[in-house]
């Protein structure tokens, strides 16, 4: 990148929007990720918006469980799931609390910290592919379950934050439909990435039968 990243953290409100509002709007934004290891920061190339009760693709469309709750707390959390018995997604939680709904994290490109990275992505055969796919995403910067509800709004040193690094150009910024989604949820075109960025996954429709690294599973 020729442009140095802001390196501004993003505020609550930022998330406290209608998640159609957020998704897009998350596209070259820094995720930083803290832990014993060292630090990494990601540049958000490709995200998902999930939008809850109105959203068949979603976790939350059926309501509040254990697995879900904590999308609908405060915006700005982290949420975590496990999917196929193999892979996390992460999320991030939008728009007000009660209204559960998220943005699911799908590629992005590591700016800092792909040393930490390559070990836990040997599969991958350039740079560019260490956090193509939002299983990939999560096993590259160490995502588990324990980071289910991170507070990315608590300050420096928390284990995941963003901050408003350098948002493309409205003209770069494509949407169509989100991966692997299928049934009423499938039209919508709630993914967003930014045009010919190498680092973005590759689009497939649904395919209940096939489940591969890149997770076919909706979120949020």
């Amino acid at each position: 990148m020729s442009e140095s990243p802001d390196r501004t953290p993003l505020p609550r409100t930022f998330f406290d929007r209608p998640v159609l509002d957020v998704a897009p709007d998350l596209l070259g934004r820094t995720l930083v990720r803290r832990s014993p290891e060292g630090l990494m920061e990601l540049r958000l190339t490709e995200v998902e918006a999930y939008a809850g009760a109105i959203d068949p693709g979603s976790h939350a469309f059926r309501g509040r469980t254990a697995r879900n709750a904590v999308m609908f707390g405060p915006p700005g959390h982290a949420y975590v799931y496990f999917t196929y018995g193999m892979w996390h997604c992460l999320n991030l939680v939008c728009g007000p609390e009660g209204q559960a709904s998220g943005v699911l994290l799908r590629a992005g490109e590591i700016l800092k910290g792909a040393d930490l990275a390559r070990p836990r992505r040997r599969s991958a055969r350039h740079d560019r592919e260490l956090a193509k796919g939002p299983a990939r995403l999560a096993t590259a910067l160490d995502i588990a379950l324990s980071l289910n509800g991170t507070d990315t709004c608590a300050g420096p040193d928390a284990p995941l934050s963003l901050l408003t690094g350098t948002p493309p150009a409205p003209g770069r910024i494509r949407n169509g439909p989100r991966t692997g989604v299928g049934g009423d949820g499938a039209p919508h075109p709630w993914r967003f990435w930014i045009d010919e960025d190498p680092t973005v996954s590759p689009y497939r429709p649904h395919s209940p039968r096939r489940r591969t690294l890149d997770s076919r599973r909706p979120t949020a």
